[in-house]
């Protein structure tokens, strides 16, 4: 559930502002288990032959370049894909049912579907502007995943699925109030993107709050089933300014969703001393020296 060695270096997105559209999108390609789930390799098969979803998370990319925010390219749909699987799986595997089955007597792979979908297209909408951004994936969104999902699905079978994946879109703000199982897994897996290397740029260009020195403090993720409740998160951390991370921003994602009691998160400071951050900060920020400006 940690970026690859790969997507580590390129911790605040590949850098696609300066690049020609079709430079940004050539690697851009997600991949996940989908452990013969048919419907869910056509998705997944879909999105990465088409070039307009490929030209949304570059533009998504570029929105978030320019606003010096981390990484809302490609590489952090693939994260979150990933673990928003990861997370559906260890639910149903410990008999918590997911909506389409719950609510539409579909199946547990349809599940994985909506999630999925849910996943792939939460912040398309950046590629318009960074307010609402979760809105406007909305609209796009709709079009692409009835083309997408087009011969996988009959109706009334395939507006399901797609509502209930514009459902978990929507329900990833911050007051989204989702209301399945499958849009509070996608909106956890959103902020469960927070391992090491992925939000230290703010950091490293000198932008100090506490978001970025606590985002610089995840050192590790680990997701597995738990003992006492279905899912255990692991949260290593190298100082406990990540305690910002855990309990505002993720335990805020948590509380409220059909995934409350259902996940426990340890977190823990990892050696007998704390990592130092930054050397100094200052107020205001105007007087700070090189490298440690306040944001």
């Amino acid at each position: 559930m940690t970026p690859s060695a790969h997507e580590a270096e390129t911790a605040s997105g590949p850098g696609e502002r300066g690049r020609t559209p079709a430079e940004a999108i050539e690697q851009a390609r997600v991949r996940a288990p989908t452990r013969g789930n048919r419907r869910l390799e056509t998705l997944l098969g879909g999105v990465n032959a088409d070039a307009e979803v490929r030209a949304w998370w570059h533009m998504a990319q570029v929105t978030s370049e320019r606003l010096g925010m981390s990484d809302h390219s490609w590489v952090h749909v693939q994260i979150v894909l990933n673990i928003a699987l990861r997370l559906l799986r260890l639910l149903v595997k410990a008999g918590i049912e997911p909506a389409m089955v719950a609510d539409h007597g579909m199946g547990r792979r349809d599940a994985e579907v909506v999630v999925a979908a849910g996943a792939l297209f939460h912040d398309v909408g950046m590629s318009i502007h960074r307010a609402d951004h979760e809105a406007y994936s909305l609209f796009l969104a709709d079009r692409k995943l009835r083309e997408l999902l087009d011969g996988a699905y009959g109706e009334p079978e395939r507006t399901v699925v797609v509502s209930e994946a514009l459902h978990a879109i929507i329900g990833h703000r911050r007051r989204g109030e989702p209301y399945t199982l499958e849009a509070g897994v996608v909106r956890v897996a959103d902020a469960l993107d927070m391992a090491h290397g992925r939000s230290r740029v703010p950091v490293d260009a000198g932008r100090v709050g506490i978001h970025s020195l606590s985002a610089a403090a995840i050192d590790e993720i680990a997701i597995e089933a738990g003992e006492e409740r279905p899912v255990r998160v692991e949260i290593k951390m190298n100082n406990s300014a990540g305690i910002f991370q855990v309990d505002d921003l993720l335990a805020t994602k948590i509380r409220g969703t059909p995934l409350e009691g259902h996940v426990e998160v340890l977190a823990t400071i990892e050696g007998d001393t704390e990592k130092r951050l930054l050397s100094e900060f200052r107020i205001p920020a105007g007087q700070d020296p090189p490298g440690t400006r306040g944001g």
